[in-house]
């Protein structure tokens, strides 16, 4: 199941202390494992919902939730399959009823420790609810950190980037060695901040589906200049005539385009 577990208790801490910790938050933890970080949220929410997918680890689980966290609900199940947005509904019903106080976000928040594997397809999970979601704060891979949080121009600059701009901001807060993890991966990671909303708010896009699957066709062969990639999405007297609008370069490159470059060219075309 591609896991790698936060063994190292000081490393457990130095993320737990990176975290915002107002009380009285609902927060959902993605892969809460054998509890390495639930005991720490849970010291600190009003509320967490603790999701594990692997079933072996569930009895264990629940027992130290009955036993030492009584604000614990332990779920079973593939994130990618769960309802989500339920929980993230009844947190943001519990701050609009004034049942939060002392400064906490309206809307939940997210902490994982993700499947590398899965990364993106659990990031779209989240967008899909990014309304209801004052922050997550997920450990990934390094490399695919640095594609979330890259700015145009850079060599890491693409459609992650981009999708995860439009929603939230994202913030590289520590790297993490191998070590830290136990099994340890092959790779260096990451904690990642991703405080909500993005640029999503500002831009006023209509359709979310249809802006995203935009920017795939954008970044669809990144050696091809923009103007090639558009090809299929509008006739080249369009293109070209949008991109000068815009002060685009005819010869420029998706990844080199802000995403209110990206938004304007988007309303132009369709």
């Amino acid at each position: 199941m591609g896991q790698h577990f936060l063994g190292d208790h000081a490393w457990q801490h130095r993320i737990y202390d990176a975290l915002p910790r107002p009380d009285q938050e609902t927060w959902i933890e993605i892969g809460a494992g054998h509890g390495e970080m639930t005991a720490l949220l849970a010291a600190h929410t009003r509320r967490l919902i603790a999701i594990e997918g692997d079933h072996l680890l569930m009895p264990a689980l629940r027992e130290r939730a009955a036993r030492e966290w009584p604000n614990v609900e332990v779920v079973a199940g593939d994130v990618l399959e769960l309802d989500l947005a339920r929980w993230m509904h009844e947190a943001s019903e519990a701050d609009i009823g004034g049942d939060i106080g002392n400064g906490a976000a309206q809307g939940c928040r997210v902490y994982g420790n993700l499947p590398y594997y899965i990364t993106s397809p659990i990031l779209h999970k989240l967008f899909a609810s990014a309304g209801q979601i004052a922050s997550a704060h997920i450990v990934i891979q390094l490399e695919v950190a640095e594609r979330v949080a890259a700015q145009p121009g850079s060599r890491d600059y693409g459609y992650l980037s981009v999708a995860c701009q439009y929603y939230a901001k994202p913030e590289i807060a520590l790297k993490i060695p191998p070590g830290a993890f136990r099994p340890p991966p092959k790779v260096h990671s990451a904690l990642v901040h991703l405080f909500m909303p993005g640029e999503r708010a500002e831009l006023g896009i209509a359709s979310d589906t249809r802006f995203l699957d935009f920017i795939k066709v954008c970044f669809e062969q990144k050696r091809k200049t923009l103007r090639n990639n558009l090809r299929d999405v509008a006739p080249e007297d369009r293109v070209r005539a949008a991109m000068s609008t815009y002060g685009i370069r005819e010869d420029a490159r998706a990844e080199q385009l802000s995403l209110q470059e990206f938004a304007a060219l988007f309303r132009e075309l369709l």
